[in-house]
């Protein structure tokens, strides 16, 4: 029973650091432009990380293609679906944002059929679509389609190639090195991005250096360290069926800390979402 309740704590608390990233980061675009909150935010996390790695000598590629290959997960995985995230939220909402990019589950399964020839379950196709009707009910209050709209989706997409790439080169890296470097690989082409794309905006107070270090410590590493503590020691789909509480929790921050409205279609959209990733994830005994 006290094992239970330390998982359920530990699912609650790394699914809430993740879904109330979206608030705190549209609070700190008040303060720092997109793409150099998210670079200061993955770059810092990264070195912390990699100085992690190092101390405790973790095992490293030694061999250029495979950095090559850490460069291209960060560039999707960290640099392509974040920053895309920071850009939705300057025109959507913090849980429209959240349940955009949640979506990712949904894709996995189209890419992962149509580019790595992966067999899924009738139940899992049921997913996909309930998921994507979903996404289009949420989408129905905003029928001009903000480009928020758009970058939420771009995030999905970019976030279900990393997840294919992580599946393919995974088992050549140590977990926590592959982490921290593809952190700060993409941390560093967001600040590079930053600098060629944006008027960089940094003011710097009480609330924009809490945002910073929220984002980076808590949302980044500590959130980061108990995901992988969960998948080490859980079922990997039965715990992946719980990323569905991500976008809950951004839904409800963006509630609590923005004040935004959950109007119907949110409600309903974000519901149909949440039960289409549920069946994506969720495994079934064998044999079936």
């Amino acid at each position: 029973m006290k094992t239970k309740l330390i998982f359920a704590l530990l699912v609650i608390t790394t699914t809430s650091l993740m879904g109330s990233s979206f608030a705190v980061a549209k609070i700190g675009l008040e303060y720092v432009s997109p793409l150099l909150l998210v670079g200061i935010r993955f770059t810092v996390a990264g070195l912390l990380m990699a100085a992690f790695v190092l101390l405790f000598q973790r095992k490293h590629p030694k061999r250029a293609a495979d950095w090559l290959k850490m460069v291209v997960v960060g560039a999707v995985q960290t640099a392509g679906v974040m920053g895309a995230i920071f850009l939705s939220l300057r025109t959507i909402t913090a849980g429209e944002s959240a349940i955009l990019t949640f979506t990712n589950p949904l894709l996995v399964v189209i890419f992962g059929t149509l580019l790595m020839g992966v067999r899924y379950r009738r139940f899992q196709w049921w997913g996909v679509f309930i998921g994507f009707t979903g996404v289009f009910i949420t989408m129905g209050a905003h029928l001009d389609l903000e480009i928020g709209t758009l970058f939420g989706f771009a995030a999905a997409v970019s976030w279900a190639v990393g997840t294919l790439l992580i599946k393919k080169w995974g088992m050549l890296f140590d977990t926590w090195v592959l982490t921290a470097y593809q952190m700060l690989f993409g941390g560093l082409i967001l600040l590079f991005g930053s600098a060629l794309l944006e008027d960089a905006l940094l003011i710097f107070n009480p609330v924009s250096i809490f945002v910073l270090v929220w984002l980076a410590i808590p949302a980044s590493i500590i959130q980061f360290a108990i995901w992988f503590f969960l998948l080490k020691k859980g079922h990997p789909g039965k715990v992946s069926a719980f990323l569905f509480l991500a976008p809950f929790f951004g839904v409800l921050s963006g509630w609590l800390l923005l004040d935004e409205t959950v109007g119907w279609s949110l409600v309903l959209g974000g519901a149909l979402i949440f039960s289409g990733i549920f069946l994506v994830n969720w495994p079934v005994k064998e044999g079936k």
